[in-house]
Order: structure tokens, then C-alpha cells, then sequence
């Protein structure tokens, strides 16, 4: 059974940190690209960044470039997400998500590109 577990979520001040985790079981995890998608209050979801499965190949909205960091540890099943200068804006649920499109987007959130997600870990940024 193919399973997600996020963590790392928070509440934090503008400005501040949090590392988001994923982690992935029930598949062979290096085989797959894996996206973080969000969902702010009263908003829809909204792609966040992706890496493909050997984690050569990384991609960020614009609105998190420069800001968050994307990375994976195949040998430990891991997803991850640096996030740091976190504003107000950022607020959302989070998600991690695997790809099951042959080609998806990188820039927005398509459902249909994806099968399973995990439960999503809150992360509020505010003063």
C-alpha cells in the first residue's frame, strides 16, 4: 500500500524556517518524481516544486524560487522541504504527492498528474 506521512508543519513568524518531511512507503520510491503541492485558506491547491526520482532535475513556482529547497534521500524514502524568509502568503496546507503522468506540469496543479498524496502537515506563518 502506497502511503505518505508528512511532518515538520508549524506555526512560525514571517521571516522564519520550518523543514517539511515526507515520508514514502509502499513503492519503490527512487522510480518516481515527487511534488509538494499547498492549499492556503479558501484557496485551491497550488504546485509547489518537484524533483524527478534521481533528484537531479528540481523545479519551483516563482512564488517560493530562491526561498524553498526541494530535495530527497532515496536510500531512507525521504522527501523534503527547506523553507526559509516564510511569509504570511505561504500559509497552506502542505502536501507531498507522486507523479503519475508521463509529463506534468511545473508550474501549475493538475490532479489528474498525480495518485496518491499524504495527509498534509499545516504550516502558519504569522506574527
Amino acid at each position: 500500500e502506497v502511503q505518505f506521512v508528512e511532518s515538520g508543519g508549524g506555526m512560525v513568524q514571517p521571516g522564519g524556517s520550518l523543514r517539511l518531511s515526507c515520508a514514502a512507503s509502499g513503492f519503490t520510491f527512487s522510480s518516481y518524481d515527487m511534488s509538494w503541492v499547498r492549499q492556503g485558506p479558501g484557496k485551491g491547491p497550488e504546485w509547489v516544486s518537484a524533483i524527478n526520482g534521481g533528484g537531479s532535475s528540481i523545479y519551483y513556482a516563482d512564488s517560493v524560487k530562491g526561498r524553498f529547497t526541494i530535495s530527497r534521500d532515496n536510500a531512507k524514502n525521504m522527501l523534503y522541504l527547506q523553507m526559509n524568509s516564510l511569509k504570511p502568503e505561504d500559509t497552506a496546507l502542505y502536501y507531498c504527492a507522486r507523479v503519475s503522468a508521463a509529463t506534468y506540469s511545473k508550474s501549475t496543479y493538475s490532479p489528474n498528474e498525480y495518485d496518491y498524496w499524504g495527509q498534509g502537515t499545516q504550516v502558519t506563518v504569522s506574527s
